[in-house]
């Protein structure tokens, strides 16, 4: 009943947000538009849900698949620009092997990467082009190498003065490429801190000092990048840099899992943005 409360509060909030988000699209960045339907949120939200549940019901079926005692789903609700704080499941066990600990860390990532890459290519497909106004005020996402590839596909040239304007599809891919990225990054409990200790085991502690040292350095470089290292921070004075247990960690991984391991590293690369969201103000 808890996972099925928080997930009906979660379809709540990233469906309100996504009436805003449909809205703001007929707008064109004018402010004024047609009056938008409460069923134009589904469109946001049923994507940012199915995003989210891919990403952690992978993680949840690996768990089964190696009799790895997890939790369903808890979603998130949040009064945020992305109605969400995305999803978590509770894993209740150590992990039998390195291998496990490492299929079990990518398949979350990898689930919700399959999920998002054609609802980008079908939103991109809806998204228009229009003039920024002058003056103009407002939030500017930053774009990983994914976006700007598919949006390439669609528009050859965007004119100067003038700017993409994304359909509520493409906003909930922008925000599951964002998750995707964070969840990715090598440190500790985070999915690309199990990877890591999955391919290098306890040496991995050193990965994650410097994946701390960079999101410092990006938080000086875009402060939207303050709340994860604060959170980062927060894990380390708590935990430590402690992994889970894995029962038997001399067990190497074979070529296959470090293929996969490259491909993580490519969805990283691919979703990864250095200042996600950025504020304008107007000059005058």
């Amino acid at each position: 009943m808890i996972h099925l409360g928080l997930f009906l509060a979660t379809l709540a909030t990233t469906w309100l947000v996504g009436i805003g988000h449909y809205q703001a699209f007929l707008n064109g960045l004018t402010g004024q538009g047609p009056e938008v339907s409460w069923v134009t949120g589904g469109w946001y939200a049923g994507a940012v849900l199915g995003i989210l549940g891919a990403h952690e019901f992978g993680h949840y079926f690996m768990c089964r698949r190696y009799g790895v005692d997890a939790t369903l789903p808890f979603f998130i609700p949040a009064p945020t620009l992305a109605g969400t704080f995305g999803a978590v499941i509770r894993i209740r066990d150590g992990f039998p092997t390195r291998a496990a600990l490492f299929d079990i860390g990518v398949a979350g990532p990898i689930g919700g990467f399959v999920v998002l890459v054609p609802l980008l290519l079908l939103g991109m497909s809806w998204s228009t082009i229009v003039r920024v106004p002058e003056n103009f005020e407002g939030m500017v996402l930053g774009t990983p190498m994914l976006f700007d590839l598919v949006a390439r596909l669609f528009f050859d040239h965007v004119p100067a003065g003038h700017s993409l304007n994304i359909h509520p599809l493409v906003f909930a891919a922008w925000f599951g490429m964002l998750a995707t990225a964070l969840n990715l990054l090598p440190f500790g409990q985070l999915d690309g801190g199990h990877l890591m200790y999955a391919l290098v085991g306890r040496r991995s502690v050193w990965v994650s000092y410097a994946t701390v040292l960079v999101a410092i350095g990006l938080t000086i470089y875009s402060t939207s990048w303050a709340v994860l290292t604060i959170m980062m921070l927060v894990m380390m004075f708590l935990f430590g840099t402690r992994h889970p247990t894995v029962w038997n960690e001399y067990d190497p991984l074979d070529r296959k899992r470090v293929a996969v391991f490259l491909f993580a590293v490519l969805m990283l690369a691919l979703c990864f943005t250095s200042a996600p969201v950025e504020l304008v103000f107007s000059n005058s």
